[in-house]
């Protein structure tokens, strides 16, 4: 896998105000929101997409989930947010280094999202 663009903004290569670092994990804003509230969670660990994680990374992948509950916290929104991960360019995946679309604001409850 070639170097994303989340690497090298993990390695501070490519500067990114964090909202939220710990050792496993950054979360940044999303460049092109699709919410009042758009935050990108990422791994440390480059895993291309999510149907590529190993059992191994099984702790990583319920850290991402405590971790989007702190970020919601953070933010406010913890009442009210959506998770979303995109696996592969059919499903909209545009950058291939896993990450969570936490997404919040507006009306998600009328959205279309199947629920």
């Amino acid at each position: 896998m070639s170097e994303s663009i989340f690497a090298k903004i993990i390695s501070g290569e490519i500067p990114a105000e964090k909202l939220y670092e710990d050792e496993h994990c950054i979360a940044i804003n999303d460049i092109n929101p699709q919410a009042p509230v758009h935050v990108l969670l990422i791994p440390k660990k480059a895993i291309e997409k999510l149907a590529d994680a190993q059992r191994d990374d099984q702790a990583l992948l319920g850290h991402l989930m405590l971790a989007a509950g702190n970020v919601a916290r953070q933010l406010g929104v913890a009442e009210a947010f959506r998770l979303i991960v995109n696996n592969g360019s059919g499903a909209g995946q545009t950058v291939f280094h896993l990450h969570l679309h936490i997404i919040a604001g507006g009306s998600l409850a009328e959205s279309k999202m199947v629920g």
